[in-house]
């Protein structure tokens, strides 16, 4: 199957997309044959190693994003993803 990713404001920039589909089965595993949330950024960062023209490069923003995992909180880098997933790339917001 695959893991959507959709990106939203200085990631969907970084990315000059809104979402992409990952092959959930090529994605990096940890020891234990788990798919984390970690890996899952490391293998963004390697997909997406140079940002558009003015843009911020991937690596950049996303040390400054929260993600949803299915549209829940998913703030630990060893979080385990499940194949079918929808993970959001959320950069900080201003306002309330």
């Amino acid at each position: 199957m695959s893991l959507t990713i959709n990106y939203y404001a200085a990631a969907k920039a970084s990315v000059g997309q809104d979402s992409q589909e990952l092959d959930f089965e090529a994605l990096p595993r940890d020891g234990d044959g788990r798919v984390t949330r970690g890996a899952v950024e490391n293998a963004l960062i390697a997909a997406h190693p140079t940002a558009p023209a003015g843009e911020q490069p991937l690596a950049e923003v996303l040390e400054r994003c929260s993600f949803l995992l299915d549209g829940q909180a998913c703030p630990e880098p060893e979080t385990e993803i499940p194949d079918g997933s929808a993970l959001d790339v959320l950069p900080p917001f201003a306002g309330g």
